[in-house]
């Protein structure tokens, strides 16, 4: 009898119809697949059943999450290879094992059987983000998704973002280091809001605090800083009382839909509204409406996805939503900005900067394996390979174009329409001086 891994690339081979881009080295120390290729390492027959019992993409990732498989090489590389077979030609099956119609997938099934047997179906890893109850998009929901993703220790995301611990694309200039591109970014975010001194900005999903920090330190703002995570807002206090902006910065801990103490100046909303999805999204955009004074300015900094047709405007990845972000959805920009306009807001102007996220989830990566040992001890080592995995596939999809993120400067222009913009569009975007 062949080899497991001779066995696994030809099965493979056979329900793709082309030859596999990895080489696979299996359990039994066999190895198959094109010479000088990056390395699928099977450790275990156990990974074959996760995937006999969720095939595509999800059924990888438990395996990769509990340590069953991996990859020797270039991850980017192993997964830009992959990246057509796992993702376009198809998401998960929904379904657990049953008969299946197709003879090809039936044979299939049989030989995965054949190698690996179908029992037991091994239980998800502990880091998979359980049965969810109730309807998407409430409070409770929300904050409890929330908590998935950023309470996990404030120690573990310092090693990731490094000292700017800024959770969101990146500004890049040739040359540049990861904290000046995040100290960029967040300036032209302020320079697009027209920030002054005494301007009153809310900063919606505030994170560890920079934003706040920068716009009150840089421009004189009186900012409050919602976010829904206590682990976040309590180092965000910390760092403001180190600055000394106590005095011009709040954090709390709130939903943005109760917040009652408008008007603001202006609204930045940074990475947040990946997490309101469709059935909130033109309450969101009501609710920020609502919170300007006629002539503010709101900046929605936002990932999107590509327009496909015959589906839903929003929806994620099932490994995203399992381990990550759950509950999280993307849009296309234009669905975006159109129900950003149907709530009242004039779109003033959109910038596309999905290179720059590539970029940014590159030098995470980087961050996270130069400090690997210390990751698994503060997390776990099944999340340290989630943030490895999630981090490097979604770098690999913005370098593809299969997702983007944009930078939506809008305004709550008044009847008389007196927006307060500049003629020329992009001179906000100019430091002074310039």
């Amino acid at each position: 009898m062949a080899d497991a891994a001779s066995r696994l690339t030809t099965l493979a081979e056979d329900l793709l119809g082309v030859p596999l881009p990895v080489r696979i080295r299996a359990w039994d120390g066999s190895e198959a697949g094109p010479p000088g290729a990056p390395v699928l390492v099977v450790r275990h027959r156990r990974a074959l059943r996760r995937l006999l019992w969720k095939p595509g993409e999800l059924g990888l990732a438990r395996a990769w999450v509990a340590g069953e498989i991996d990859v020797e090489g270039d991850l980017y590389e192993a997964l830009d290879r992959l990246a057509s077979f796992i993702w376009e030609r198809g998401g998960d099956a929904k379904d657990t094992v049953h008969p299946v119609r197709d003879p090809r997938l039936r044979a299939a099934a049989k030989e995965l059987v054949r190698i690996a047997g179908a029992w037991p179906p091994p239980a998800p890893p502990v880091e998979e983000v359980g049965r969810r109850s109730g309807p998407l998009h409430t409070k409770r929901r929300d904050r409890e998704a929330i908590s998935h993703h950023y309470d996990v220790g404030n120690d573990f995301y310092e090693l990731v973002l490094g000292p700017s611990m800024v959770y969101s694309c990146a500004y890049w200039t040739e040359g540049a280091t990861l904290e000046e591109a995040q100290a960029d970014k967040l300036d032209l975010i302020c320079r697009k809001l027209g920030l002054k001194e005494g301007d009153r900005l809310l900063d919606v999903g505030c994170g560890w605090g920079s934003m706040a920090i920068h716009a009150a330190r840089e421009y004189g703002a009186q900012v409050v800083g919602v976010t829904l995570s206590t682990e976040q807002a309590t180092y965000a206090r910390k760092r403001i009382a180190d600055e000394g902006l106590t005095d011009r910065i709040e954090i709390r801990v709130q939903d943005y839909r109760d917040v009652r103490d408008g008007p603001y100046d202006a609204i930045s909303s940074i990475g947040m509204a990946e997490h309101v999805g469709e059935v909130r999204y033109r309450g969101y955009a009501d609710d920020l409406y609502a919170l300007l004074k006629p002539g503010g300015r709101l900046l929605n900094h936002q990932i999107a996805r590509r327009p496909e047709k015959d589906e839903s405007a929003y929806h994620v990845d099932d490994f995203i939503d399992a381990y990550v972000f759950p509950d999280g959805e993307l849009a296309p920009v234009g669905r975006t900005a159109g129900t950003l306009e149907e709530a009242g807001f004039e779109v003033r102007d959109i910038e596309a900067i999905r290179e720059h996220y590539a970029l940014t989830l590159r030098r995470w990566v980087a961050n996270l394996e130069a400090h690997w040992a210390d990751a698994k001890r503060l997390t776990s080592p099944g999340r340290a390979r989630v943030w490895r995995l999630y981090m490097a596939a979604c770098a690999v999809s913005f370098e593809r174009n299969r997702i983007g993120v944009n930078q939506i400067l809008a305004v709550r222009t008044p009847e008389s329409g007196a927006s307060g913009m500049p003629l020329r569009a992009r001179t906000w975007g100019e430091p002074a001086g310039a």
